[in-house]
């Protein structure tokens, strides 16, 4: 009977201590900067945008032209996404017409690019 109890404690003990275990952050897609953005200009080329922003997470299967940014943020200790951020990037003709998402569109974006 003093075994069974033992064994008991013992399994809960170690229940009790499963918080303690260590968890991995999961960051997920492409972190991007409010810096970064900044440097964005509409008449970009794609390649360009590229050098800024690194290649997007998703590019539209129907339409080359939609490029996605997706960034997400697990925490070991969380069971959801603690954070997640879009940005959407819109050519026409291989260039930047239109740039969306969870990201200030700064003033200078709308300044065509000088080739």
């Amino acid at each position: 009977m003093l075994s069974r109890i033992l064994t008991v404690v013992l399994v809960f003990s170690l229940v009790s201590c499963s918080n303690w275990v260590f968890r991995r952050d999961i960051p997920q897609g492409n972190y991007l900067e409010q810096k970064d953005i900044n440097k964005l200009q509409i008449a970009m080329t794609k390649e360009q945008v590229k050098f800024i922003l690194g290649s997007p997470v998703l590019a539209d299967s129907f339409s080359n032209d939609t490029w996605h940014y997706v960034y997400k943020f697990k925490s070991g200790r969380s069971t959801k996404f603690d954070a997640m951020k879009k940005f959407i990037i819109q050519f026409k003709d291989e260039k930047v017409v239109s740039a969306s998402g969870d990201f200030e569109i700064p003033e200078s974006f709308y300044t065509p690019m000088i080739n």
